[in-house]
């Protein structure tokens, strides 16, 4: 019984060690269709988006994406997740995996709230999980948490110029 309690507290440990959350949000002077619109042109990301610089393929329940990030301060990544949900107007994410599941997990979620005031709430986040979280914890602190506050903002000002 001991060994048995001695291994659940590693595991726990672990998971806690090995599991890191990054969750940003803005409130935009429009409504959430407005937001949406400028949300959803993925092929104009390249002209105004300072995070995600393209997504390709069928945003689509089930399909992979192929995503290009380049987070201020850090090397660019490609990486194809696959799209978990789309719902218009409410919430996109999806779940990426670096090389194989377990390593380097992240679940990435862009939600839309209505405020009911005119006003829209933009949720950015990503939960990361696997064994090689504990060494990307400092990069994903600053520069990938920067380039979601950078893409929220731009975001919020363009969605405000409407």
């Amino acid at each position: 019984m001991k060994y048995l309690i001695t291994f659940i507290l590693i595991i726990i440990l672990k998971s806690t060690l090995m599991a890191f959350e990054i969750k940003t949000e803005v409130v935009i002077n429009a409504t959430p269709e407005q937001v949406w619109s400028i949300f959803n042109q993925f092929e104009d990301y390249p002209n105004w988006n300072p995070f995600i610089k393209s997504i390709k393929g069928s945003v689509t329940v089930d399909e992979k994406i192929i995503v290009r990030i380049e987070p201020p301060g850090a090397k660019g990544m490609t990486f194809k997740p696959r799209v978990l949900t789309n719902v218009k107007n409410l919430e996109l994410s999806w779940l990426g995996h670096l090389l194989l599941p377990g390593l380097f997990d992240g679940l990435h979620k862009f939600e839309l709230i209505d405020n009911r005031n005119g006003t829209a709430t933009f949720i950015q986040s990503e939960q990361f999980k696997g064994i090689l979280v504990p060494l990307f914890k400092k990069q994903l602190k600053n520069n990938t948490k920067n380039g979601f506050i950078e893409m929220n903002n731009k975001l919020k000002e363009l969605a405000e110029s409407m």
